[in-house]
């Protein structure tokens, strides 16, 4: 899996192993080991199902429950990625995850001159509830969970989706999705933001409020630290990261006079299971043992169920090459087993042709088959935690828990995580790890198998999702008929509505939800944030 820093002498034997982290790895563990660093089995690990978690937070573990898979979905148009959706479902998905092209991140409408060349490119096309209606159309809302993966306009999709599944014929109370709605971690490893800072996590907890009133069954947030590590930060920087952006919504919650009981245990994390083995599970185990405490001890969180670190451990698409592409099936088939080590709840993997392009159904069906074979072969359901003890993992995660609490001060000396993302802090501290990254493959000491070493001339072909452009057509004539059969008079009250309810500062979901009942596009719903919050201005990182 890589990125670990080897350090050989003159015979090619290891004589110094770092992790990213900048964890020091002996070469043998023992008893003293954990004796030294004061291990206490009640406090430090637990039965699992026990507080903190650090083993697991179900006490049989996928005993109980395999995991759900959740593979990254969504191209062309709402037709098309309808089809995929439910050829995953036929295959054995258990939840969707939605992918949305450039233009619906950044709440455009496909026949904004913007958005032009990028229409259905990297994700479904989402223009209005027209689209959200034939995307999930013969999808049950109440058995198939939904990740709507998207940050700027989060409140948007969400809204979009619960008038979707409504006119489907289900109750609110019985909607499952996952918006991602992470704005903050946008501006720090991704760039898909549109509105300064301020109002930004203003509109994520405006979701996170309403959901906690109005659909119970909502994952309001899901808290990615995904991106940051795949834009360079460590595997403690990404847990630490994470950690603080979470904290700066529920402190922002709190502050409008929300109990976090009310509301975290909804929170839902995204994490990357990219890197070495050992550090990726240090790392887990330390997260949720971290993330329980917290909550407890800052904010007063008793039942135990909301002191969960819940949500998707997988991707890993930093991990994967264009060189000797058929080498990410190998690397995917890792990933998933540090994931099922780490006692990942969901999981999706990134496809071997990822490098290149947007997964054909192969390639898909390969990820698909990767975590099946998982959870169904190969003995991982035996036994809950079977890590658990390991002189090694349980000294690795000690250590890695230090790690991330010393990323998390750093920040709070910033002033937080606002201040930290606002000032470029965050933003510079990643580009110097993308930096040393890069640097360390190139010198040779992080390895990377056909990249840098047992690398070869012929490269393997690699079949591309082919692009079409009559979907871009298909598109905007769409949107045309909408806008000449809806209510437009309506739509106008409703736009109006919604911008008083901005200026008054009131919560804009219910007014959402009602924009998007008459068929308001995303592009006039944001366009009115955008008149009324302005754009960010990013800061100079160099």
């Amino acid at each position: 899996m890589g990125v670990a820093r080897y350090i050989k002498d003159e015979k090619d034997a290891i004589k110094e192993v770092i992790y990213q982290s900048g964890i020091r790895v002996k070469p043998v563990y023992g008893p003293e080991d954990l004796a030294a660093a004061g291990f206490d089995y009640e406090k430090d690990l637990a039965d699992p199902g026990q507080y903190p978690f650090t083993r697991s937070i179900h006490e049989q573990g996928y005993r109980g429950r395999a995991w759900t898979m959740r593979q990254y979905t969504g191209f062309g148009t709402p037709e098309e990625t309808n089809q995929r959706f439910k050829w995953m479902i036929s295959h054995g998905q258990t939840g969707l995850n939605v992918a949305f092209d450039l233009p619906t991140q950044m709440g455009l409408d496909s026949d904004d001159p913007k958005a032009a060349g990028e229409v259905g490119r990297v994700g479904m096309a989402v223009d209005s509830l027209r689209d959200f209606e034939t995307a999930f159309k013969g999808i049950e809302f109440n058995r198939i969970g939904s990740g709507l993966t998207i940050n700027s306009i989060a409140t948007i999709m969400l809204a979009m989706y619960q008038v979707a599944g409504e006119k489907s014929g289900f109750e609110k109370k019985q909607l499952n999705a996952t918006p991602q709605n992470d704005i903050l971690k946008e501006m720090i490893g991704r760039g898909a933001w549109i509105f300064p800072v301020e109002p930004a996590v203003r509109l994520v907890c405006d979701c996170i409020e309403y959901s906690a009133k109005e659909l119970p069954r909502c994952n309001p947030v899901s808290v990615c630290g995904y991106h940051i590590r795949e834009s360079g930060a460590t595997p403690s920087q990404e847990i630490a990261y994470a950690f603080e952006i979470a904290k700066t919504y529920i402190d922002n919650l709190k502050a409008r006079g929300m109990d976090p009981e009310d509301f975290v245990g909804r929170f839902s994390f995204n994490l990357n299971v990219f890197g070495n083995m050992w550090e990726q599970i240090a790392k887990f185990r330390a997260a949720r043992k971290l993330w329980a405490k917290i909550l407890k001890e800052e904010y007063g969180v008793k039942e135990k169920k909301n002191l969960f670190l819940r949500g998707l451990f997988g991707g890993g698409g930093s991990g994967l090459t264009k060189e000797q592409p058929e080498n990410n099936i190998i690397r995917g088939a890792y990933y998933a087993l540090a994931a099922a080590l780490s006692g990942a709840q969901t999981t999706a993997l990134c496809s071997f042709d990822e490098a290149y392009t947007i997964p054909t159904p192969r390639a898909a069906l390969l990820s698909l088959r990767t975590l099946e074979i998982l959870m169904e072969e190969v003995g991982l359901r035996d036994t809950v935690d079977p890590l658990a003890g390991s002189y090694f993992v349980e000294s690795v995660t000690l250590e890695m828990e230090e790690k991330i609490v010393q990323e998390m001060k750093r920040v709070q000396d910033m002033g937080g995580m606002l201040h930290a993302v606002s000032t470029g802090y965050i933003q510079r501290e990643i580009a110097k790890q993308a930096y040393e990254f890069e640097r360390g493959l190139q010198k040779g000491e992080i390895i990377k198998v056909g990249v840098n070493k047992y690398t070869e001339e012929d490269q393997t072909e690699v079949e591309l999702h082919e692009y079409d452009d009559s979907w871009i057509g298909k598109q905007i004539e769409n949107l045309k008929e909408l806008r000449r059969t809806r209510n437009s008079r309506e739509v106008t009250r409703l736009l109006k509505e919604l911008k008083t309810t901005v200026r008054q500062g009131r919560n804009v979901m219910p007014v959402l939800v009602e924009c998007c009942r008459a068929y308001a596009t995303v592009g006039e719903m944001t366009d009115v944030f955008r008149e009324e919050f302005g754009e960010w201005q990013e800061p100079s990182l160099f």
